[in-house]
């Protein structure tokens, strides 16, 4: 194929495969300048989505500190043993400040922060399959402490960071491991079906950030297609400079040579080479301007020497 377009392309005159080839130019360099503006621009889109993330993750575990070392303990000092308090749970502080946040700010309300769990004491923390499937990978990989990536929740595309939850203190197990250790008052409100025979150390569930990431990349796709536009125009700018800079100071005078020598060749030697520039357009033009001289010397001797004989 390559062999029959160069066979091809040797019947073109000059113009066309200079044309030709400006276009090939032109082609490749929109596409590999594609090929790396995506990526940069994917690469930008994933990096501010996974902040936005990593902020948001952040703040959650500042909260569920701040709540277990300062919070806890001071009104546990006020609870009895059969006493429930749901302040005291750091994942309940944790995820009525996040709701909070949510309804008091608009840039927040798309997003979702859950501790999901395989038997959750609040049947509103129960993970869906995709969550489960996150969980059971946690607990094939004990050194595996951070997964993330894309899914689809409700129709609409959303990049997550999850980490594993799992209980370190033997005093947690007082609310997990069974119905007659936990407080009165919380199998008053929750029941004891669900949330218990929990074991130290073994991952229950994960906390998960999940952020919208459609609205970061469609900006990354008009700023693609932004930036690809720019891109282009300058690149059929500056080929077209270049096509219409060869015809003009290339391809021209290369026909008016021709031209002339074509004359030439049918007897005009009147027809004068005329040097426009000191290129190579220039020598080319000297020399078929010696050429004609000599051809002019050897047809004067030779009609000198015709008449003589």
């Amino acid at each position: 194929m390559l062999r029959q377009f160069s066979l091809n392309l040797n019947n073109f005159n000059l113009a066309k495969k200079l044309t030709i080839l400006l276009l090939i130019i032109f082609l490749g360099g929109i596409t590999f300048s594609g090929i790396a503006l995506a990526q940069i621009l994917n690469y930008k889109a994933q990096d501010e989505i996974s902040s936005n993330a990593w902020l948001l993750f952040r703040t959650i575990n500042s909260i569920r500190s701040y709540t277990n070392e300062e919070v806890t303990p001071e009104l546990e000092k006020r609870l009895t043993n059969n006493e429930f308090a749901a302040q005291t749970i750091p994942s309940y502080s944790s995820r009525r400040i996040f709701e909070k946040l949510r309804n008091d700010n608009d840039v927040y309300k798309d997003f979702f922060y859950k501790e999901a769990m395989l038997n959750p004491t609040n049947l509103r923390d129960k993970a869906d399959s995709y969550e489960t499937e996150v969980i059971q990978n946690f607990r094939k990989d004990k050194n595996l402490k951070v997964l993330s990536g894309y899914r689809s929740f409700d129709g609409e595309q959303f990049y997550y960071i999850s980490r594993p939850l799992a209980i370190t203190e033997s005093s947690c197990l007082r609310c997990h491991s069974t119905p007659e250790a936990a407080p009165k008052n919380m199998i008053q409100i929750y029941g004891t079906e669900h949330g218990f025979g929990w074991k130290l150390n073994l991952i229950n569930g994960v906390q998960i950030v999940s952020i919208p990431a459609s609205q970061v990349l469609q900006k990354a796709h008009q700023s693609f297609a932004l930036v690809m536009g720019i891109v282009t125009l300058i690149f059929a700018i500056a080929i077209y400079m270049a096509n219409f800079w060869l015809k003009r100071y290339v391809v021209r005078p290369i026909k008016r040579v021709v031209r002339v020598a074509e004359a030439v060749s049918t007897g005009d030697m009147d027809a004068e080479f005329q040097k426009e520039a000191n290129d190579e357009i220039g020598s080319l033009v000297e020399a078929f301007t010696r050429m004609k001289i000599s051809l002019v010397m050897a047809i004067r001797s030779f009609e000198r020497y015709r008449r003589g004989n």
